[in-house]
């Protein structure tokens, strides 16, 4: 067992029965990397490099290492850069989700067996944030978050572009047929064109705003562009305060409590936030031994008003609401809600932080909180016979005319049969109808994909249907919008009800009941249910691994062996 009264490069000595020897092996081959003695006895505060040639949103990694560095050597730190997984969200198969939880293991797992008094965790990327921080949280050793940043917009004739709310709009144009081939490309080339993440509201702005929401990250930091110099200037500062937490011993238990997930589920409906965002946020509590309940969810989305006028459920994008306030001007908006005793990497409070001057706020992108973008949370959770467990809808992305409807099921067993037949012209669909997908939730074999922002039928599409009620198991990018519920839970691959439906089924939806149920009775449910066969396969290693012990999504998709709750 590592003693944990050590510091630097004596934290944690293999063992060799000699302590003594350890430390001199230890010191030897530091040595060799060209260290005097001298920045051996430095606080070692460790950087996770999550820089990779697949992944264009850290493509601003390296300088914001670099950064940092000057941070810790000028605080009086030795920084050490050291690999991780890293997660690119469109060049993952079957998708980045699948791998979180192997980027959460491989991240604390490198905490805790090199020597650091600290670490700095940079990454951007859906899923790269709350990877880091459930595994900086299972370490436990200090520990603070350096977001990447959003990437600028661009321009197409005329028109600002964001990805990838704006991808999936043009690409919708163009299965109604509204853009010919050559306008698609076009638009392809001028989507995305910097480095840093979807520049709109989506999950990865989300979990920025979360962490820093959290106190894990410094405050002010999570919605500077990735290319602007005071990305740069934050990660020095990070890398400064990074030394100053090692030495002080603030722990990620001592940030993330019961009030500060409050806090941050609270600003995750305010700013209109990724659905991805509930899994992670439930994910990252639950390593911490913190639960939380879709209940309590409904209840502060009731009280908490969505103030961020951002895409996909506004107007503008990350670099306005960089300019226009920040996480800032919503965190004073909604003071009176919060708890503002909680703790944030800097050592003050987070009422310490909200006493000082707010600055300039733009209240259009930004919105007072007596005159919100929308009225309410922009989450909501269903329960009913559908989702004993639960499921979540996009409100403040959805058309509220369909949240009191019911309609006929369509059902597609899986998403290759959905590939298959959607655009099919002789599909029997209606506008009025429910489109259902099994079979996408976490044990399906499939990972549980962004695949909930099922499409229009094609036949539908070229008709003017903009929108239809759309349920799955599975996840969407929170780039997208549309009336979808989503991780429906139990999934359908372990056993639960979507699983039974068939096409015909009549589903109910009642948004103002908080329900969605299948009309159809409990006998000829129960028929079904003996019939019923998983069709998840026969995975090998970490696929299976993760088929075999990944949880729900009301338990953050977490491994049963990590979850501390």
């Amino acid at each position: 067992m590592a003693d944990k009264n050590e510091k630097g490069l004596a934290r944690g000595l293999t063992n060799y029965g000699d302590k003594d020897f350890s430390l001199y092996l230890r010191r030897s081959f530091a040595k060799a990397m060209g260290f005097t003695n001298e920045s051996l006895e430095k606080p070692i505060v460790g950087i996770a490099d999550t820089t990779s040639s697949y992944n264009n949103c850290h493509r601003n990694v390296p300088e914001q290492i670099e950064a940092v560095k000057r941070g810790v050597l000028a605080a009086g730190g030795l920084p050490m850069v050291f690999p991780t997984v890293s997660l690119a969200e469109a060049f993952l198969h079957p998708t980045s989700m699948m791998y979180r939880n192997l980027m959460s293991m491989d991240t604390e797992e490198m905490i805790s067996a090199q020597p650091m008094d600290a670490v700095v965790v940079v990454g951007g990327c859906d899923k790269t944030v709350p990877a880091q921080l459930m595994g900086a949280l299972s370490a436990n050793r200090p520990a603070i978050q350096l977001i990447t940043g959003p990437m600028m917009t661009a321009r197409h004739e005329g028109e600002q572009l964001g990805a990838c709310t704006d991808c999936r709009r043009f690409w919708a144009m163009y299965r109604a047929g509204e853009l010919n081939e050559e306008e698609i490309v076009s638009v392809e080339s001028r989507l995305s064109t910097t480095a840093g993440t979807c520049p709109v509201m989506g999950t990865a702005s989300t979990m920025a705003c979360i962490a820093e929401t959290l106190g894990m990250a410094l405050p002010g930091t999570a919605a500077i562009p990735a290319v602007h110099a005071d990305r740069l200037r934050a990660a020095e500062e990070t890398g400064k305060r990074a030394v100053e937490i090692a030495v002080a011993g603030l722990t990620p238990e001592k940030v993330v409590t019961e009030k500060s997930v409050e806090n941050a589920l609270r600003v995750l409906l305010a700013i209109g936030g990724s659905t991805n965002g509930i899994i992670h946020l439930t994910a990252i509590a639950g390593r911490a031994g913190i639960d939380i309940s879709l209940q309590r969810l409904n209840e502060i989305s009731d009280e908490t008003p969505v103030l961020v006028n951002l895409k996909p459920s506004g107007d503008y994008y990350m670099e306005d609401f960089f300019s226009g306030g920040g996480l800032g001007a919503v965190l004073r908006e909604i003071k009176h809600l919060m708890h503002l005793d909680t703790l944030s990497v800097t050592g003050e409070t987070l009422g310490d932080r909200l006493e000082e001057d707010a600055g300039y706020i733009d209240h259009d992108i930004v919105r007072p909180f007596v005159t919100p973008h929308y009225p309410l949370g922009g989450l909501v959770a269903l329960f009913g016979s559908l989702a004993p467990n639960g499921a979540i809808l996009k409100r403040a992305a959805a058309d509220d005319t369909l949240f009191e409807t019911e309609g006929r099921a369509v059902v597609f067993s899986s998403p290759a049969d959905m590939a298959d037949r959607i655009d099919d012209p002789d599909l029997e669909i209606n506008p009025e109808d429910f489109i259902v997908l099994q079979n996408a939730g976490p044990k399906s074999g499939y990972g549980m994909p962004e695949c909930g922002y099922l499409p229009i039928p094609g036949k539908l599409a070229r008709s003017g249907v903009k929108d239809m009620v759309r349920i799955s198991d599975a996840r969407m990018s929170g780039t997208a919008y549309g009336t979808i519920i989503l991780h429906v839970s139990p999934e359908a691959a372990d056993g639960g009800p979507l699983g039974l439906v068939q096409n015909g089924d009549l589903i109910r939806l009642s948004v103002k009941d908080r329900r969605f149920d299948l009309l159809v009775p409990e006998e000829e449910l129960a028929k079904r249910k003996a019939a019923w066969t998983p069709v998840n396969g026969e995975p090998r290693g970490y696929a299976k691994l993760y088929q075999d012990h990944v949880l729900q999504a009301e338990e953050g998709c977490d491994f049963d062996f990590l979850r501390s709750v």
